[in-house]
């Protein structure tokens, strides 16, 4: 397990043993001012504990104040090329500056931007991706390797500690999976800062979540990473359901859990639609509990013994189970809401 240091996102903390945090990021126009502001409320529903908005010009960080009247999550300023866009959203208000600190300017503007955060004790979060990396690193590894990335990453850390500003979160992303894995190992071995995990550019919500699960789950797994985010070319409250399932799919994250099997030809009943219905009906729940939906008898309270509560299909009926030892027997039909008062109960 690796323990960074931590860094504090407003009230958030990052690293140093805290919980594991879901990000996403507004995909509005940054001029749609109204449509940011309802977005980021619909995001913090759905879960999302750190945000970030896109500041592509001088009159995009006027969203910085509407967005934190709206919204009790952080805020973090995308940044690219104008340090003077770095200096306004800290000014405005913004929680965490994400900069590529070697693309902003020369070294005075490197420290004009590190003295501004560290008088508002605002972190930055350093973006390293395969389209970011320095000429020089490209042509020393031969293109956009892990060991580039990692490089670049530590390049940048060390423009930001020559001014005496070490309040960093690292995020090396790329939207080769296996890339951004080894590149994350690199980096972790290398430095304590914390990590920001995601596969970038990583596509369509159905090979969005593989590519995440993959390249997020794998690091996650090791002890690796301290924040993240599912990038989706979806809406983005997509991308706070895939982060907080993947972080309860690997225990790191409590809540409804839901075990159910693939079906086979002893089903009996319609199971599919039953875990459809009881995954509908659980989303907001916040109780911490592993749920068994399973298809027959013969891999239900058996198989499913350690969840707190489950049911098990029959011929037209089905078996009401809690820690594998059966409570009822009861009419498919009266499945789903038996086990609905169940949990409410429990």
């Amino acid at each position: 397990m690796r323990i960074s240091k931590t860094v504090h996102v407003g009230s958030v903390a990052v690293g140093g043993g805290a919980k594991i945090t879901v990000q996403s990021m507004l995909s509005r126009p940054s001029a749609n001012l109204s449509g940011n502001v309802s977005q980021a409320k619909a995001l913090e529903k759905a879960g999302c504990e750190i945000l970030r908005v896109a500041v592509p010009d001088a009159e995009s960080v006027a969203l910085i104040p509407a967005i934190k009247q709206s919204v009790n999550i952080p805020l973090v300023a995308d940044i690219h090329f104008d340090y003077r866009l770095a200096l306004a959203s800290a000014e405005a208000g913004a929680d965490a500056i994400r900069i590529n600190p070697g693309n902003i300017g020369s070294d005075e503007r490197v420290r004009e931007v590190a003295a501004a955060c560290a008088d508002r004790k605002v972190p930055i979060r350093i973006g390293v991706n395969s389209g970011s990396i320095e000429k020089e690193l490209l042509e020393k590894y031969g293109g956009p390797t892990p060991q580039a990335l990692a490089e670049s990453a530590l390049r940048h850390a060390s423009l930001l500690e020559k001014f005496q500003f070490d309040d960093i979160v690292i995020s090396i992303k790329s939207s080769d999976v296996n890339h951004m894995i080894q590149a994350n190992e690199l980096i972790a071995e290398q430095c304590d800062y914390p990590l920001h995990l995601g596969v970038t550019e990583a596509g369509s919500e159905r090979m969005g979540l593989i590519k995440s699960s993959i390249g997020i789950g794998s690091l996650l797994q090791r002890g690796i990473g301290d924040t993240i985010r599912v990038s989706l070319t979806a809406d983005p409250v997509r991308e706070i359901e895939a982060g907080i399932d993947l972080l309860k799919a690997l225990s790191l994250r409590g809540g409804i859990r839901i075990v159910s099997c693939p079906t086979c030809g002893r089903t009996r009943i319609d199971l599919i639609s039953i875990v459809n219905e009881v995954e509908k009906r659980l989303a907001g729940c916040t109780k911490d509990l592993t749920i068994a939906l399973m298809g027959c008898a013969v891999n239900g309270p058996g198989e499913a013994r350690e969840a707190d509560i489950g049911i098990a299909g029959g011929d037209g009926a089905g078996l009401l189970f809690k820690k594998g030892k059966i409570m009822k027997r009861v009419p498919e039909e009266q499945l789903v809401e038996t086990l609905l008062r169940e949990i409410e109960q429990m």
